[in-house]
């Protein structure tokens, strides 16, 4: 019998489209909301590492679908375009995210600014900068993240071929890999002055629990069961960040912490790893899947922000980015713009992605 596409999750496009607001204010530094009244300033791990995990859970079971309806060469030919689709993504993003930190330098007359985010060498040799960023390891900042999703797709199909034959040994080398980089700090060497901001040889840890877990679902029907086990386990490991997390914000007693050791994101430390599991057990365990009438405006467009996380997470980058730019040019009143242009900010791409669900609703014209 042929695996059956399972119902829409809206308590994942809820949590996506949270998780995209969340990274939208955490990028625009300089914001008070984006600094603490978001998930990552009280726990060892923020928003990146739930996207990645849910990105490996999506593609895993779509991947594993399409090959059961149409064999592996099938469920190739559907991953590699949305490859290209991401890759050409991040370069169009790259390129008009770099003519905005410079526009911006020049009419807030703050020299020195791109060159301190990386981006000189796309000023002074874009001949050589262009295709280095097609390589993904040319990253300025904010350039970051997409690359690790390509890389992770890359390998999505040798991983899935592994676990077809293999079960669970085929993420042995994702683990020995992860281990390489905790023990022996192997890492990705970047281009033009940066660094690989997301260690790939780390990061892919998670997309492939993800794979896992998504591939595991589609064929059995369920992730991963309710557990008091795992679930005392998981409250103690998020009980655990937030009390490191309060002891560093110095709101309680405790032993000086080495938070980068024990948070280093670009290595994606273990804390994090094991804090990233804990919170996606937690939302699993205590929220049942299903599919919900959502009430009212707010959620719907929440909901809608989840299903397009691409494009308002792209969009999000050059909103955060004048946001931060603002608070630089206007200290004095950055307490004061802050609610305003988080807000807004917040409302605009929550409204960019419910005009893409309505132009996506929208029926073709029928040809006469």
């Amino acid at each position: 019998m042929p695996l059956q596409r399972p119902p829409r999750d809206t308590r994942l496009d809820l949590l996506r489209g949270w998780l995209q607001l969340q990274i939208f204010a955490s990028h625009a530094h300089g914001s008070f909301i984006g600094a603490w009244l978001i998930s990552a300033a009280w726990g060892f791990s923020d928003s990146s590492e739930q996207f990645l995990f849910l990105s490996g859970f999506a593609l895993g079971s779509l991947f594993v679908l399409k090959q059961d309806r149409g064999g592996f060469a099938a469920a190739l030919r559907d991953l590699l375009p949305r490859i290209a689709r991401l890759q050409m993504t991040h370069l169009i993003v790259f390129c008009g995210f770099g003519a905005l930190v410079i526009a911006t330098e020049m009419a807030l007359r703050t020299p020195g600014q791109a060159a301190a985010m990386g981006w000189s060498w796309l000023l002074t040799e874009p001949w050589l900068a262009l295709p280095a960023a097609a390589t993904l390891l040319y990253q300025p900042a904010y350039m970051g993240i997409l690359p690790v999703f390509i890389w992770c797709m890359l390998a999505l199909p040798l991983l899935i071929r592994g676990m077809d034959r293999l079960g669970a040994w085929a993420m042995l080398p994702a683990a020995a890999l992860y281990a390489a980089v905790q023990l022996r700090g192997w890492h990705l060497p970047g281009l033009g002055g940066t660094e690989v901001e997301f260690n790939p040889l780390a990061w892919q840890i998670l997309f492939v629990l993800g794979v896992w877990f998504g591939r595991r679902a589609l064929l059995r029907g369920r992730a991963i069961g309710r557990h008091p086990a795992l679930l005392a386990a998981a409250a103690a490991v998020l009980g655990l960040g937030l009390w490191v997390r309060l002891v560093g914000h110095g709101l309680v007693a405790g032993p000086a912490l080495d938070l980068q050791a024990i948070m280093g994101k670009q290595d994606l430390a273990l804390p994090r790893v094991l804090h990233a599991l804990a919170l996606a057990y937690v939302v699993v365990a205590l929220v049942p899947p299903r599919a919900m009438a959502l009430p009212g405006r707010l959620l719907p467009a929440l909901a809608a922000t989840g299903r397009n996380s691409l494009n308002v997470f792209c969009v999000g980058l050059f909103f955060s980015y004048a946001v931060a730019a603002l608070f630089r040019a206007f200290p004095a009143a950055a307490p004061w713009l802050d609610l305003p242009l988080v807000a807004a900010g917040s409302l605009g791409l929550m409204a960019l992605a419910a005009v893409a669900e309505r132009r996506r609703a929208k029926p073709a014209a029928v040809p006469r």
